[in-house]
């Protein structure tokens, strides 16, 4: 035991220095490890972040050409090329409501009595884009997803529902997490998929509208309606 001891004793003065070199170097690997663990999650809730305004931001236009375009056309769009086309050409009509009123015979009573009505008249016209995009051609590019190196579109859905025996118009876009954060950690991406609060995105996707519900809303928090501010 006393000659394996003092064996050992030889080999590590005899390897002293490399056996130091190779402990700071594992101490090192140790302490990137420990920094990576730490950083690796703030890196990617910035990176999430910033991706995630540009997304909503994008889908935002989406929302104000569908809105256009049923005030229009009484339903909402389900093709891109559709929505950008009309928002090139497409006309709002710009009308005043007044209240009138005048005398009317009435035969039941047989004197003149008082009738209001409402006039609308129609004053003008103004462009569905200078009103919504002003001299932005950005809407041109509303069907993809505004990510570099992402050259995917977003999935567009629009259909009629009955709603309590009405037929309603309703639009669903929605894009994944796994593309906006595609070059991201995929443990990082499954967790982020999962959320449930209050203050995130809840869910695999980003999603505005609803096929289900009349709803023009999307299931982002507020706080990022406001960060652009």
């Amino acid at each position: 035991m006393k000659k394996l001891l003092s064996e050992l004793a030889d080999f590590i003065e005899k390897y002293r220095k490399h056996i130091t070199y190779a402990l700071f170097f594992f101490s090192l690997v140790l302490v990137y490890q420990i920094y990576q663990s730490i950083n690796s999650p703030i890196k990617f809730n910035e990176v999430k972040n910033e991706r995630y305004l540009k997304v909503i931001d994008r889908l935002k236009d989406i929302r104000n050409a569908q809105v256009a375009f049923k005030s229009v056309n009484g339903i909402y769009s389900s093709s891109f090329d559709e929505l950008i086309k009309f928002v090139d050409s497409a006309q709002f009509t710009i009308v005043q409501k007044r209240d009138s009123s005048y005398m009317q015979y009435d035969r039941v009573y047989r004197i003149d009595m008082l009738r209001e009505v409402i006039v609308i008249d129609t004053l003008g016209y103004v462009s569905v884009k200078d009103s919504l995009f002003s001299s932005n051609d950005s809407y041109k590019k509303m069907a993809y997803v505004p990510i570099d190196g992402v050259d995917e579109q977003f999935k567009l859905k629009a259909d009629i529902i009955d709603k309590n025996g009405y037929n309603v118009p309703v639009f669903e876009v929605r894009v994944s997490k796994d593309l906006i954060l595609f070059d991201q950690s995929r443990d990082l991406i499954t967790q982020e998929k999962q959320t449930l609060s209050v203050d995130g995105v809840n869910g695999p996707d980003i999603v505005l509208g609803s096929l289900s519900d009349v709803s023009t809303n999307g299931n982002w928090p507020t706080t990022f309606d406001f960060e652009r501010k």
